[in-house]
C-alpha cells in the first residue's frame, strides 16, 4: 500500500504538468476550434527561459517572469501567423501551428546547446517524509503550483469581463460579435494564457532532470489527456491530465512484476492505450460535450 500511494503522488505531481499543458490546448480550441500543436514548442521555450532568469533572479522569480515572456511570444505568433489564417479551414491552421512549433524549437534549440540546462529549482531530487511515505518535494510543488493556477483560471472565466467574453465567444462566435465582443481579443488572450501556463509546466517539467533539446516530447502525452477528459472540457483537462500521469507512473512502478509479458518502457505508451480505450468507449471524452446530429 506504502508504494502504491508513493506511486500515485509521482503521477499526480508529474500529471500536473499534463494537465497545464492540456488546459492550453483546450482553451485554444474553445476560443478557435483549432488544436494547437505550437504547445510542445512554448513549453521548452518556458523551460529555458527560467533556465537563463534563474541564475540572475532566483528560481521563483524566474518562473512568473518565463511564463509572461514566452506567454507575450505565444501573442505575438497569433497576431503574425494565426491571425491571418482566420476563416480558413481548421486543418489548414493546425498546420501552420506545427510550422510555429518547429520554428521556436529550432530557435529555442540554439540556446540550450548540446548541455542539460538546470532551471536552478530548490527541490531537485530532495525527498520529504508524510508520515509513512516518502515522496519528492517538487511533486508537491508542482501538484499546489497546478492546484492554484487552475483555481485561478476558473475564478478568471467565472467572475471577470475578459473571462466571460472568452466563454462567451467560445459558445458561439458570432453571437459574440453581434454583442460587441472582439473575438480576435479573445484568440490573441486564448493563446496567451495557454502559453504562460506552458512556460510554467515547461519549469516543472526541468526540475531535477533539467531542460535539454528532447524534452519537448513530454508535451505530447498532453494530447491523451484532452482525449481522455474531452477537448472543450477545462476540468476535463485537469482530470485527464492527472488520470495520464498517474496510469503511466503505475505502469513504472508495477508493470515489470506484473506484466513483465508488455516488454520494457510499456510505460511510455501507456497513456496511449488509456486514450485508445476511452475513445472506443466515450468518443467525446470523459466530460466532453456530447455532439448530436440530425439528418
Amino acid at each position: 500500500m506504502k508504494g502504491l500511494l508513493e506511486a500515485v503522488i509521482r503521477g499526480l505531481g508529474n500529471g500536473s504538468v499534463y494537465a497545464l499543458l492540456a488546459l492550453g490546448f483546450v482553451i485554444i480550441y474553445k476560443a478557435t476550434r483549432v488544436i494547437s500543436f505550437a504547445q510542445p514548442a512554448l513549453m521548452l521555450a518556458g523551460g529555458v527561459a527560467v533556465s537563463h532568469l534563474a541564475g540572475t533572479t532566483g528560481f521563483y522569480a524566474a518562473v512568473p517572469l518565463a511564463a509572461l515572456l514566452v506567454a507575450g511570444v505565444a501573442l505575438g505568433v497569433e497576431r503574425a501567423a494565426i491571425r491571418p489564417m482566420v476563416g480558413r479551414p481548421a486543418f489548414v491552421v493546425a498546420i501552420i501551428t506545427l510550422g510555429v512549433d518547429v520554428v521556436v524549437r529550432v530557435v529555442v534549440n540554439a540556446f540550450i546547446g548540446r548541455d542539460v540546462r538546470q532551471v536552478g529549482d530548490p527541490w531537485g531530487f530532495a525527498q520529504v517524509e508524510l508520515g509513512p511515505l516518502v515522496v519528492q518535494q517538487r511533486w508537491l510543488a508542482m501538484l499546489a503550483v497546478t492546484a492554484a493556477l487552475v483555481a485561478l483560471l476558473f475564478a478568471f472565466f467565472r467572475y471577470t469581463r475578459y473571462g466571460l467574453a472568452m466563454r462567451a465567444a467560445a459558445h458561439d462566435q458570432e453571437t459574440a460579435l453581434a454583442q460587441g465582443i472582439s473575438v480576435g481579443a479573445v484568440f490573441a488572450l486564448s493563446w496567451a494564457i495557454a502559453g504562460f501556463l506552458a512556460a510554467v509546466a515547461g519549469a516543472f517539467a526541468g526540475t531535477g532532470q533539467g531542460i535539454e533539446q528532447s524534452t519537448w516530447v513530454i508535451a505530447l502525452k498532453a494530447l491523451p489527456a484532452i482525449i481522455v477528459g474531452g477537448l472543450d472540457s477545462l476540468g476535463g483537462a485537469v482530470a485527464g491530465g492527472l488520470v495520464v500521469g498517474v496510469v503511466e507512473s503505475l505502469f513504472q512502478s508495477y508493470q515489470g512484476e506484473y506484466a513483465p509479458w508488455l516488454g520494457q518502457n510499456f510505460a511510455v505508451v501507456s497513456p496511449y492505450v488509456v486514450m485508445l480505450v476511452v475513445l472506443l468507449v466515450r468518443p467525446y471524452g470523459l466530460f466532453g460535450t456530447r455532439e448530436v446530429e440530425r439528418v
